[in-house]
């Protein structure tokens, strides 16, 4: 069970920290070798993906080191925040529920370098990656774009792809029910462009807020409250030099400008998806750049493999869990499985204290459906399943499931429009019931072995074997 968000106190959730937590940690692989930004680092960094953090210390053609792959995994994620699982969570939950103002700073390392009109060339100053062969073009992945409501002056921030078309262009992939599109149509029927900053290498508080995809927050609720409230303190904003914004003052990298509502490029992409298929070509609107502003020795960022979807894991399971808490008691756990890409299948464990409760189990796979339409698969076991292991959710299939009684099959529902698959936007969703009736449970009890730590115990991996010499018995000569 997560902890109370009372108990967390403050979060250092810094770019630098999170990367001093990750070296000491031995999950920062540092790559000495001169890489090339085209194609070369991001083929490096898939040979692990979903596994260590990657800096890439020396970029041809740029000063700049390349990081990625911070929160490609567990185990890096629960590292960068100094917490387990269920203070990661309990982090998620504050930023839902108890938001707070940030404050406002008027220096930072974030504008120790500013460039200026002229002065701007993205890519000439920017290691920006080219991932795949098949790209439009070099791209930035991990840009928070901040924007403001041009109405109730309420901040969204949120990740889109940037597609480098110039020196000081940019082209915003801006896709449909996103709350920035919203604020965008907004400025369009003014005739305006709308302002905006991008913060790459930011703080990881406003990273967890930007994945929320305005699943969990509403449209009125300020993006940057969510992030001082996820932090358990106030966010430190620097405001910008050219835009009415302001950006976390220790960011790395900072691109202000105007993202036009007037003017498009017709030939945006292809790019790979988060989801690893290739976008169609496009249209999108353009973002002029009037600022480039970063720390003397940044460190440029970049998003790629599973990193895109293992940045919404927490904040999703932290919010369907709270939905089916309220909903259905029995449930103790979920888990967003890597494997469903963190966001079309859930495990879900319940624990059943009497014969009353068989059949909140299937309660509690239809409410999870309603809370979160993008999933497609939901398999409910008893809590004795280990619900982080697939081993151990597969053995629940195996021997726990059957298909003619266990298998619930929703035709015609609406799903994420990604999926090839589907019917424009619907599929047949899945529940499955691996739990056992609560009469039963005795017969199903498996084995358990002396809680004994290996660790504790001379061991070796050398090779080579020979009998240890067994002392005398008592007595004898």
């Amino acid at each position: 069970m997560a902890a109370a968000t009372g108990q967390l106190g403050v979060l250092d959730l810094s770019f630098r920290t999170a990367l001093q937590r990750l070296d000491a940690a031995g999950r920062l692989l540092k790559v000495r070798s001169p890489v090339d930004p085209h194609l070369e680092i991001a083929g490096l960094a898939m040979q692990r993906d979903g596994d260590v953090a990657f800096l890439f210390e020396r970029v041809k053609g740029h000063t700049m080191p390349v990081a990625t792959s911070f929160a490609a995994s567990p185990a890096n994620v629960t590292t960068l925040f100094g917490c387990d699982v269920a203070g990661v969570r309990a982090a998620m939950e504050r930023a839902i529920s108890a938001p707070l103002p940030w404050e406002t700073v008027s220096s930072g390392p974030a504008q120790e370098v500013v460039r200026l009109g002229a002065d701007i060339d993205l890519g000439a100053q920017l290691p920006i990656l080219t991932h795949t062969a098949r790209d439009g073009g070099p791209y930035i992945t991990a840009g928070c774009v901040i924007a403001r409501d041009p109405d109730s002056g309420v901040h969204n921030a949120s990740f889109h792809r940037l597609q480098l078309r110039g020196p000081n262009v940019l082209a915003l992939k801006l896709d449909h029910g996103r709350h920035l599109r919203t604020m965008w149509e907004k400025a369009a029927a003014r005739s305006e462009p709308l302002p905006i900053a991008i913060v790459i290498g930011g703080d990881w508080a406003l990273t967890y807020a930007a994945c929320s995809l305005g699943a969990m927050l509403p449209y009125d609720r300020d993006e940057l409250e969510a992030a001082s409230g996820l932090r358990g303190a106030p966010l430190a904003l620097l405001p910008c030099r050219t835009v009415d914004l302001a950006v976390p003052h220790d960011s790395e990298i900072v691109i202000e400008g105007l993202l036009h509502t007037e003017r498009f490029v017709d030939d945006e992409g292809p790019f790979i998806e988060v989801f690893g298929q290739y976008s169609e070509v496009g249209r999108c609107p353009l973002v002029e750049v009037t600022a480039l502003t970063h720390r003397r020795d940044a460190i440029y960022y970049d998003v790629l493999g599973c990193e895109g979807v293992t940045l919404r894991k927490y904040i999703l399971e932290a919010g369907i869990l709270r939905e089916l808490r309220q909903a259905v008691p029995i449930v103790r756990d979920v888990e967003m499985t890597r494997g469903g890409m963190y966001r079309f299948h859930l495990v879900i464990a319940v624990h059943k204290n009497s014969p009353l409760d068989e059949g909140l189990q299937r309660q509690a796979i239809f409410a999870a459906f309603a809370a979160l339409k993008d999933l497609d698969l939901v398999i409910v076991v008893d809590d004795d399943i280990d619900i982080h292991n697939p081993t151990d959710v597969e053995y629940a299939l195996a021997m726990r499931m059957e298909a003619s009684k266990d298998l619930i099959l929703m035709p015609g529902a609406r799903c994420h429009e990604y999926v090839l698959v589907s019917d424009n936007g619907r599929r047949t969703k899945v529940g499955i019931d691996a739990t056992v009736p609560f009469e039963r449970h005795h017969e199903f009890l498996r084995a358990s072995y002396a809680q004994v730590r290996l660790e504790d115990y001379d061991t070796t991996l050398a090779p080579g074997w020979s009998r240890p010499e067994t002392p005398a018995p008592a007595g004898r000569e």
